[in-house]
């Protein structure tokens, strides 16, 4: 089951860099302009997320590892659309069903990795990435092999038949397997799961603070208690819709960086002086040091718990990117660049596991599309402001975004002193049991149609 799922995360990131590597030779095929090609390339991005908020109603509707697969299928054979293009309107076309495809497997694949988080007990999310991340950099290097030797549409053809004997075979495990959802998974055991993956702050913690726990008492007749229980149901849905949205905003701040990494390392690198093997190596550098980072993930969540992971990432993002941004010397831009890929690894799929834990489908759907926002507004937002204040301040932005997403993990974790093994726990808090029922009936309200 965790090996499929696997599968799949590096079945995303092989064929999103299958694409990506091969995008000047695509330009010189359908003739576009810079502009034309900047405008079609929004068409991923747009189909992305206008489909990410449907993918999630999907995946309550007909399941994750159901919506994962035809996804999967639809973004394998998406991406012969762009070598078949012959003008950019036809390229952007293609790219947003190519885009359609990407969206609904980002969100699934995430929702599916999280029910495996909770069915293993252990903080395992960031393993998941860190297959994105070396998928991602197998495409990239078989893409820079083969594009000398084929063009666009048969080195595309081979991807899409090797992603779709994936789908087929790591399919048929999810299928095959029985992956509880959310709902199956053990009532008292919920706030171990979630304790064990996002560190010290557990599920009843949360909740408890936000008054969901008072939903245990159930009045079945009109009068103040009843009123009581209500308003105290609407509080808790209320704390956990903010929480989606906060730790949503945390995603983006990372892939803010990401992806402002991704289309300008190399010319921060080139306007030092570099050739262009060595501009590469700002991307490889920061693509490699994130895979690690992501490997090491699951270690660091379980040894040191989120807030540590979190704020310490987001403080090596900040200094890294000022180091890349503002350096004069090409090592240490690439070292900046490296030191931002650690830093940012593990946010993304920490904030993700949470979001899933808590609310479920929808809130990865919603949390997926804001962190993919970032990513698809940290270019743009470069570019503009390079124009004014030149690309080396311009990429200290992120440096900044670091800084408010070290704000948000502060707040949305709990120190893990708080809850660490051993101690006894605080006077006054409430059992587990009525916590976990409080937050089943919260989650049994999120799947009604």
């Amino acid at each position: 089951m965790r090996a499929a799922a696997t599968a799949f995360f590096a079945f995303g990131g092989f064929i999103f860099a299958t694409w990506a590597v091969r995008i000047p030779a695509v330009k010189a095929a359908t003739g576009a302009s810079p502009a034309e090609l900047g405008i079609a390339l929004l068409g991923v991005s747009g189909g992305a997320i206008a489909t990410m908020a449907l993918s999630g109603v999907l995946c309550r509707r007909f399941g994750a590892p159901r919506v994962l697969i035809c996804g999967a299928a639809w973004l394998s054979l998406a991406l012969l659309l762009p070598a078949l293009a012959r003008s950019a309107v036809a390229l952007g076309l293609g790219l947003v069903v190519f885009g359609i495809g990407y969206g609904c497997v980002n969100v699934a694949s995430n929702i599916v990795a999280v029910d495996v988080v909770a069915v293993l007990r252990r903080p395992v999310m960031p393993s998941f990435h860190a297959a994105w991340s070396l998928g991602g950099l197998a495409g990239a290097a078989i893409g820079g092999l083969l594009a000398p030797r084929l063009a666009p549409l048969p080195h595309f053809a081979i991807a899409t038949l090797l992603g779709l004997a994936v789908t087929l075979v790591a399919g048929r495990v999810l299928l095959t397997t029985a992956l509880p959802g959310s709902a199956a998974l053990p009532g008292h055991d919920v706030p171990t799961a979630v304790r064990a993956e996002i560190g010290p702050e557990t599920l009843e913690s949360a909740v408890t603070r936000a008054g969901v726990a008072g939903a245990r008492a159930e009045p079945t007749g009109p009068g103040p208690a009843g009123t009581v229980s209500a308003s105290a149901g609407v509080s808790g849905r209320v704390h956990v819709w903010r929480m989606v949205l906060l730790l949503g905003a945390l995603a983006a701040c990372s892939t803010y960086g990401e992806g402002s990494v991704t289309d300008w390392g190399a010319l921060r690198l080139h306007g030092l002086g570099a050739g262009a093997g060595l501009a590469a190596a700002g991307y490889a550098a920061f693509a490699l040091a994130e895979a690690c980072g992501r490997l090491a993930g699951s270690w660091l969540l379980a040894r040191f718990g989120q807030r540590a992971v979190l704020v310490s990432g987001g403080i090596a993002t900040c200094a890294g990117m000022l180091g890349a941004a503002l350096a004069p010397s090409i090592p240490v831009v690439v070292a900046g660049f490296a030191l931002a890929g650690l830093g940012v690894a593990n946010a993304f799929p920490a904030a993700m596991t949470r979001v899933g834990l808590l609310a479920g489908p929808h809130g990865v759907a919603i949390a997926s599309t804001l962190g993919y926002g970032g990513f698809l507004l940290g270019p743009p937002a470069i570019g503009f402001l390079a124009g004014t204040l030149g690309l080396g301040p311009s990429l200290a932005t992120v440096s900044f975004l670091a800084v408010v997403a070290v704000a948000i993990a502060w707040f949305v974790t709990a120190d893990a002193r708080q809850h660490s093994p051993g101690k006894a726990e605080p006077a006054g808090r409430r059992p587990a049991g009525s916590v976990t029922l409080a937050m089943r009936r919260f989650r049994r309200e999120q799947r009604r149609p």
